[in-house]
């Protein structure tokens, strides 16, 4: 049995579909599983994956899934070294992983990113990660994120946006998961919105994910008529379905961005501190706005080491409604 541990976070895992996929054609229903954090395996369920996965809340409970499944291998997509030395610890005989952050000790497989004098040269997350599941003979045809919503999860929100009638919609994201410095400002996230929203006629729906809904009723405090659903019921399960019927997806550098990839749904992401090119990959119906100007960007810090977080805070709401209206002008014309 090959089992594959999961990344732990959201756009990580959309990512790794490819990967998940690839596996389930090569290995059969009956010849993989997949380790995943128990708030992550909404975003897996509704399709061929949801029979496969094994959902953990501890490291506790990795360990004792590797005791009861016992597989012969382990793909290691997780990049904590924690999960590669869970893996080690369960004996698992072959353990193939990307080799960072020290992980390689506890691998028997590892892909070491390329080098130029031995500095590392950044690569897409889901590059890495295709390149990684090589190791293990998974040969990724199929690039593309693959998500599935089950159809009580389209009604769940179909009930929510009621209040639309029907009106065609578009999504803003106002948070970003993994410190303060990757969030654009909520002035800015509602100035663009309303330029958008305006100029293509479309509804406006405020969401985000839990302890967001400061974030959320900020931005919907500027703009007359959006839906706020920061009172709603919410759950990755929702947000699959809450996306895949938008017509525009606006949001910072985190997992909503992934799941409209998955949707094929046009999205716009305002990015700050982290490399563009570690995110480099389904961009066909997508934009990345940023600024390329600042010699201290990207710092990929938490937290702005200068204290002015001028990557995001000096970025224009105008830039952002320049690249939808140009993503929504080139996919109309294709």
């Amino acid at each position: 049995m090959l089992v594959i541990r999961a990344p732990n976070w959201v756009g990580d895992v959309v990512m790794a579909t490819p990967v998940f996929h690839a596996a389930l054609l090569g290995k059969g229903a009956d010849g993989l599983r997949i380790i995943i954090r128990s708030h992550l395996a909404p975003l897996l369920s509704g399709g061929p994956l949801e029979a496969l996965l094994f959902p953990i809340r501890t490291d506790r409970e990795e360990l004792e899934a590797y005791r009861q499944l016992a597989p012969q291998s382990v793909l290691v997509l997780s990049s904590s070294l924690g999960a590669a030395m869970r893996a080690w610890r369960a004996r698992v005989p072959v353990r193939a992983g990307m080799a960072s952050s020290g992980r390689q000790v506890f691998l028997t497989h590892a892909y070491r990113p390329r080098t130029d004098y031995l500095r590392r040269i950044a690569e897409p997350t889901a590059q890495a990660q295709r390149n990684a599941a090589k190791l293990l003979g998974i040969e990724v045809s199929a690039p593309q994120p693959v998500l599935h919503v089950r159809g009580e999860d389209h009604e769940a929100v179909r009930s929510q946006l009621s209040p639309l009638a029907g009106r065609p919609y578009m999504v803003v994201f106002p948070g970003a998961a993994g410190g303060r410095s990757k969030l654009w400002p909520a002035r800015n996230f509602a100035a663009a919105t309303k330029s958008l929203s305006e100029a293509h006629g479309l509804a406006v729906v405020v969401g985000g994910g839990p302890g967001e809904e400061p974030l959320m009723n900020e931005v919907a405090a500027a703009l007359t008529g959006a839906l706020n659903l920061a009172t709603a019921q919410r759950s990755l399960h929702t947000l699959k379905a809450l996306v895949a019927g938008a017509r525009l997806v606006l949001v910072g550098d985190s997992g909503p961005r992934w799941v409209a990839a998955a949707f094929g749904v046009p999205c716009v992401s305002v990015m700050g501190p982290n490399l563009p090119e570690l995110t480099a990959t389904s961009l066909e119906r997508a934009r990345i706005v940023r600024r390329s100007d600042l010699p201290c960007a990207p710092c990929m810090e938490r937290e702005c080491p200068l204290g002015h977080h001028a990557c995001l805070s000096a970025l224009p709401p105008d830039a952002a409604v320049a690249a939808a209206n140009e993503l929504l002008t080139t996919l109309a014309q294709s």
